[in-house]
């Protein structure tokens, strides 16, 4: 049986679908609703097998990539023990395709829109606290959220963040230069050479990430058509990712008062993974754990999806026994 709500009313619309009743005490939920934040609609998905677990968050990266249709593979485990939220940030996936308005974009925003919903969820569920996951540039919202308001988070657990991409640029292009010229390969070498670091123009980022591609293998970025599907993206994201990115984790977030688990892929053998461990020997922090996913690179959930599923589980016990 499925209950379907539609709700209108001056601050929300959200159209919701929850699943059947397991039992008297619990309530599994599938749902998809259109909340009000920072002034337009945005789309967040929650799944869950029982709402008396906690909720936990999950902040994608990008800039403007959803993983709302990529999540199945990394999400069964979590589904069973959390309230499992999904969110569209601004002008992307389906609050992209929601809102008409133009507005203008800024890394500033898209972290109030953060605290806006995890202040709706928390009142929603009637919690004092989630857990909340990001990935990649996902940190730039998870590290601003936990350093301003550890009140509500149980924990923040970081997949992939970017800790000091200055730094990081300075050792991917680096480690690029060398294995172009080991693989005498002329045309890398020319479009790595004229990169400006920090990075300055989309070109800088385009030539960054096209031979950080095709050195890991994603055959897309071989193809004709990669520069300008890349450029359309450019087009609306690269401001906000370069003014995102000026700055470093060290200097904004030398502590938390929350604890923090840090996830990082090191299976492509790139020295920047490295920045992650020592941003996590220095952070001062309530609790905080480091693990390493030996078999992957930056997208951990699609090369090692049981293993982060397993790790953000044993953080959660961890955390919750902790405060017992």
């Amino acid at each position: 049986m499925k209950l379907l709500i539609c709700i209108l009313t001056g601050s929300l619309f959200s159209f919701t679908s929850f699943s059947s009743v397991i039992d008297n005490d619990t309530l599994a939920l599938d749902t998809t609703e259109y909340v009000e934040i920072g002034n337009i609609l945005q789309f967040i998905k929650t799944e869950a097998n029982d709402t008396a677990n906690p909720i936990l968050l999950f902040l994608h990266g990008g800039p403007g990539r959803t993983y709302m249709g990529a999540t199945e593979t990394f999400s069964d485990s979590l589904i069973e023990e959390f309230i499992f939220v999904q969110w569209d940030q601004r002008k992307t996936g389906k609050t992209l395709d929601t809102n008409s308005v133009d507005d203008p974009l800024s890394v500033e925003q898209m972290q109030n829109d953060c605290e806006q919903l995890v202040l709706y969820l928390l009142k929603k569920y009637n919690r004092k606290k989630l857990f909340l996951v990001s990935h990649s540039w996902g940190s730039v919202l998870g590290f601003d959220l936990a350093k301003k308001h550890p009140e509500l988070v149980h924990a923040y657990i970081s997949i992939s963040p970017i800790i000091d991409q200055v730094k990081a640029t300075q050792l991917t292009v680096k480690m690029l230069k060398k294995w172009a010229k080991k693989e005498n390969n002329t045309a890398a070498l020319k479009e790595l050479n004229a990169i400006h670091i920090p990075l300055e123009t989309k070109l800088d980022l385009f030539y960054q990430q096209r031979w950080l591609f095709i050195y890991n293998g994603v055959d897309f970025a071989k193809r004709a058509d990669f520069r300008d599907v890349y450029f359309e993206w450019m087009d609306m994201w690269f401001p906000l990712w370069s003014s995102s990115v000026q700055t470093d984790q060290f200097t904004l977030t030398p502590e938390l008062k929350c604890p923090l688990f840090l996830f990082e892929g090191i299976g492509d053998k790139q020295k920047s993974h490295y920045l992650v461990k020592r941003y996590y020997k220095s952070v001062k922090a309530p609790m905080k754990e480091f693990v390493w996913f030996k078999e992957s690179g930056h997208t951990v959930f699609n090369t090692e999806p049981l293993k982060l599923q397993i790790e953000i589980i044993a953080a959660k016990k961890k955390v919750l026994e902790a405060i017992k």
